[in-house]
């Protein structure tokens, strides 16, 4: 889970969809309903949506499979 700090991990289980998208399109809407104060969850979740961004399918779904093993 090197590519992750524990936050964007944390960040990652509550809107996990099950899909890459799925979970960039709940950080996405997520963002319309911060308050102006709110920028250290805004930059966390442009950091996510960035790593997000720059990964394949295959290794989103191996994250997954790695952060369902250390919440179980």
């Amino acid at each position: 889970m090197g590519k992750f700090t524990m936050e964007e991990c944390n960040l990652m289980c509550i809107y996990d969809t099950g899909t890459k998208d799925g979970l960039l399109g709940e950080l996405t809407a997520m963002q319309a309903h911060l308050q102006p104060d709110e920028t250290e969850l805004l930059e966390l979740t442009h950091r996510v949506m960035d790593k997000l961004t720059a990964m394949t399918d295959e290794e989103y779904r191996e994250i997954t499979a790695e952060l369902i093993a250390d919440f179980a």
